[in-house]
């Protein structure tokens, strides 16, 4: 089978995330961990192909060439509709990497045109006269203002994008997104006439995203969250582009061991982390500890545990502690002995009989997939909003992660996500 969409996603989690809302659909979809090594074979590409990187905050030239070597894979497996994927708060700095590797994508794809749309309504993520609120907050008033790796300072999505980008930045607000899809595709031409290759694109509602999807699905390359993708299946089906009777994803067994590894310190991750541990076996990781002495006291913590009761490992703390520990340090290097740390759990996990992984973050997300050697994942049910369970194997054997963003999922998202699957 040949892919008909392309995805390109910035990061693990977030990859995971729009992978989880594709598969809403009940279509298959498959998600690579990083580009391939081989070419794409007909009888292992799914109809939606989602290729996870991990450049977030890779340096720009180096996320713009691993992005523009995951279209050329996703080109070679069929698909003929690319979207890339950034997390729907917009995480960049004035550098990039979202503008940047648009551009990129734009050139190799011969298009003059594409839309940024980070827009979650579910997740509370909307986008109103360019702006972009987290709940009621504007982005720059939200937690996201003290975002260890890429503090978001500004709301304004043109402001923020108008530095990455060597071309002309412009809105589609929220009053032509109401008229309906012909007003989005005839404003959108109108501004392609005035030179304007970059468009942010308001959406409030889930209604929106339905707007929008149905005035860009032919584009080239669309830019986004994850929800904005979403509709598309329906649409490629009534357009005739996908077949109705695509194959469908399936849901494994996996026998109960588990363990749960958090690395992001976002706020609803800290709120996670404190119901789960009121009621589990917990372990938290000082990233001045593992500096001096490395992760042997965690690692002889957990072989004492029984992995039936699912413990949790965490390096998340509060946002001074965070900075305590990047002020002594450095940023990168806090940063790094944290994911090596949780990398190396998730082995010893697995070694201990551990088949089902709740991760939480999307670096740690990272590191804990590479550890593990997973190249591929299949997409199960949703746990909450854009998380769902993923299927795998490692070292010969089948397992089950969930690959969470930070601020996804209710407080009780670890217990839930052991309950579901």
């Amino acid at each position: 089978m040949s892919a008909v969409f392309g995805a390109i996603a910035d990061d693990f989690t977030g990859a995971t995330d729009l992978a989880g809302l594709l598969a809403r659909s009940g279509i298959k979809v498959s998600l690579r961990m990083g580009v391939p090594d081989a070419p794409p074979e007909p009888a292992e590409t799914a109809p939606f192909e989602v290729i996870a990187l991990k450049c977030r905050t890779a340096p720009v030239a180096e996320a713009v060439a691993e992005c523009r070597a995951a279209l050329k894979w996703l080109q070679a497996a069929g698909a003929e509709r690319f979207f890339w994927k950034y997390c729907s708060t917009f995480d960049s700095t004035a550098e990039g990497n979202i503008g940047p590797v648009a551009e990129a994508l734009m050139a190799d794809l011969g298009t003059e045109q594409t839309i940024y749309c980070p827009a979650f309504p579910e997740n509370g993520r909307a986008i109103f006269m360019g702006n972009l609120f987290v709940g009621r907050q504007p982005l720059a008033e939200s937690p996201m203002k003290d975002h260890p790796l890429t503090p978001m300072r500004d709301s304004n999505l043109m402001r923020l994008l108008e530095p990455q980008v060597t071309r002309p930045v412009g809105l589609v607000d929220r009053l032509t997104v109401a008229q309906g899809p012909n007003a989005v595709f005839a404003a959108l031409d109108e501004l392609a006439q005035q030179g304007v290759a970059h468009v942010v694109i308001d959406a409030v509602a889930n209604e929106d995203l339905d707007t929008i999807a149905k005035a860009c699905r032919r584009m080239p390359l669309m830019t986004g969250g994850s929800a904005v993708a979403m509709p598309l299946p329906g649409l490629y089906v009534r357009d005739g582009d996908l077949r109705s009777d695509a194959e469908a994803g399936r849901t494994p067994k996996f026998p109960d061991k588990a363990v749960v590894l958090s690395g992001s310190c976002s706020a609803m991750t800290r709120a996670q982390v404190a119901a789960y541990a009121a009621g589990a076996p917990s372990f938290r990781l000082d990233p001045l500890v593992l500096d001096a002495e490395g992760p042997a006291a965690a690692l002889a913590w957990l072989a004492d545990q029984s992995l039936k009761d699912a413990p949790l490992i965490y390096a998340t703390a509060e946002p001074a502690d965070v900075r305590a520990a990047q002020d002594a340090l450095g940023r990168e290097r806090a940063g790094t002995i944290v994911e090596d740390a949780l990398a190396a759990l998730a082995v010893a996990a697995r070694e201990q009989g551990a088949r089902r992984f709740v991760i939480a973050g999307g670096e740690s997300a990272g590191a804990v997939t590479k550890a593990l050697g997973v190249t591929r994942l299949d997409i199960g049910e949703e746990i909450a909003p854009g998380v769902p369970w993923t299927f795998a194997t490692s070292a010969g054997e089948p397992i089950a992660l969930t690959l969470k963003s930070g601020n996804f999922g209710a407080e009780s998202f670890f217990a839930d996500a052991l309950e579901r699957l």
